[in-house]
Order: structure tokens, then C-alpha cells, then sequence
């Protein structure tokens, strides 16, 4: 049956208010040609929708069963017509990141991506270096190893070596590296950093007993109070060293891995996944 888009709206319009009147202001046309058009369908249809009344509009059994079916239908265009931008349907791309990574490099460019790619409609969230890709739905997950996670093809970003970092005045007591085993030491769930890096400056690591923090970003931030020296990698954090929050008392920095963008191997790339890999991709390698 070949029904008219306008009358369809029309009696919609008019079944939510019980009002030709109040539906013609909705549509921004008159009372008459709201009731024409509901009169129109009802005669295509062969049944009569409302039942008039003289102080407004009934809904009849057929009127009843027709409304929540044009309801749902206009509110499904209406939210696919919503995605379009300048002629181009825009797409959902959801991405997790390691928070150190969103908050200290991603972030302050994300305005250029939005910029150059309207059409994709980011969603970022955050995450401690543990995500499901399949389980969360998830388009890329950026977190931080050695790039080997089961059925996944991961895309190396940038590496992030480790070093002390504290509050200027802590740092002030810090001369040599042996200085560290009389401060409290911020410790991460990686067990290993701390040990690595003070074999790397030639000491026997200590017991370590300071407090342990599940993400990177937690740590910072009780370093920047004072609590304690943290290792992390300083070029996720330039922005506190730069504006004095924390200081980089020592230039010795160990590697215990990289950022990789993952995605499930099974996962078929849309058009905003690729066009956000390669603008990812881009940026780092113009940075060096």
C-alpha cells in the first residue's frame, strides 16, 4: 500500500496531542490541512483512526494499533537523518586508552582530528591497560606492552621510557640516584620498574614498601602533592614539568615497552577506523 509520508506524519503528530490544532504547530501548518491529510489517510486506509469529539480527539482501535509503529519509525529515521553532516553520514568510532596516554598526548590533539574529520563521531574512554575489545565494543583499545595481546593486530606508537619524577621540592634533595632510597617510592602493579631502573643506575634495588597505584595518572598526581618519587614516563606528563608541578631529577630512563593501537584481528576497518589510524599514525611520525 502506497501511503503518504505527509498524512503519516500528520496523524502521528495528531495522535500524540489528541489535537489537529496543536499538531499544526508542531508541523508548521495550518488546522485544516492536518485534518485533511488524517482525513485522506483514513479514507486509503478504509477505517477511521480518531473519533471526533467536541472537545478534542479519541483514538480508535485502529488508530491505536498504527501510532506506536509510526513512533518508533520516525524516531529511527529521525536519529539516522541526526548523523548526517554537510552531505556525509557521520560514524561512530569508539576508542579506549591508556588514561596517561589520553590525558598526556592524545587529548590536547584531538581537536585537530574533530576538525579535519567531521564525520566521525569519537567516543573515548579510558581504561588501566586491561580491556575486552569484543567484550566492550570497542573499535581500537591503545595500551601499553610488548604489542602481543591473542587476536589482535596491534600498530607500535610511541615508546614511553620511565624516570623519577616528584614535586619540586623533593627533587631538591635529590642529588644522586642513591638519594631515592630515603624518599617514599609511588610504585605502579608493575612490580619490575623499579627494580629495572635502579639496576640500571648501578644499585641494589631496595624492599620496596610505598604505596601502590593502579594507574599512572592516580600516581602523578599524589607525586605532584608530595607524597612520593613516581616513575613514569615523562613525555606523557610535559605538561607538569613545564608548568613546575613536577620535576625530572634525574635524565637516566628505562624502556619497558610502548603504546600499540589494537584492534581485533577479526574486525573489519569502517572508514572512520582507517582515516583514525592513519591521522594517528601521521602525527606521531611528523613528531619523530
Amino acid at each position: 500500500m502506497n501511503l503518504p509520508l505527509n498524512a503519516l506524519r500528520a496523524f502521528e503528530a495528531s495522535a500524540r496531542h489528541l489535537s489537529f490544532t496543536l499538531a499544526a504547530q508542531e508541523l508548521n501548518v495550518t488546522q485544516s490541512a492536518i485534518s485533511a491529510q488524517v482525513k485522506n489517510l483514513e479514507q486509503r486506509l478504509g477505517a477511521p483512526l480518531f473519533r471526533r469529539l467536541p472537545r478534542g480527539l479519541m483514538l480508535t482501535d485502529e488508530g491505536q494499533a498504527l501510532l506506536p509503529l509510526l513512533s518508533d519509525s520516525f524516531t529511527r529515521m529521525g536519529a539516522v537523518l541526526s548523523q548526517f553532516e554537510k552531505g556525509r553520514l557521520r560514524e561512530p568510532l569508539t576508542v579506549a586508552a591508556v588514561g596517561t596516554y589520553a590525558v598526556g598526548w592524545l587529548m590536547p590533539r584531538l581537536a585537530d582530528f574533530a576538525r579535519d574529520h567531521p564525520f566521525v563521531d569519537l567516543r573515548l574512554m579510558t581504561h588501566n591497560n586491561r580491556v575486552n575489545l569484543a567484550g566492550e565494543g570497542l573499535d581500537f583499545a591503545i595500551r601499553f606492552g610488548d604489542g602481543s595481546w591473542h587476536g589482535t593486530q596491534a600498530d607500535p606508537l610511541q615508546e614511553a621510557p620511565l624516570t623519577p619524577v616528584c614535586s619540586p621540592a623533593i627533587a631538591q634533595r635529590l642529588h644522586t640516584p642513591a638519594d631515592l632510597l630515603n624518599e617514599t617510592l609511588l610504585r605502579s602493579y608493575r612490580a619490575d620498574e623499579w627494580p629495572s631502573w635502579f639496576s640500571a643506575a648501578r644499585l641494589a634495588p631496595p624492599v620496596l614498601r610505598g604505596p601502590v597505584f593502579d594507574t599512572s595518572l592516580a600516581m602523578a598526581s599524589a607525586a605532584v602533592q608530595g607524597f612520593g618519587v613516581a616513575l613514569l614516563p615523562p613525555s606523557m606528563f610535559t605538561a607538569d614539568l613545564q608548568q613546575g608541578r613536577l620535576a625530572q631529577p634525574f635524565e637516566l630512563q628505562i624502556a619497558q615497552g610502548r603504546y600499540w593501537l589494537t584492534r581485533l584481528q577479526s574486525r573489519t576497518p569502517s572508514t572512520a577506523m582507517t582515516e583514525f589510524r592513519r591521522w594517528l599514525l601521521q602525527q606521531i611520525g611528523a613528531e619523530g
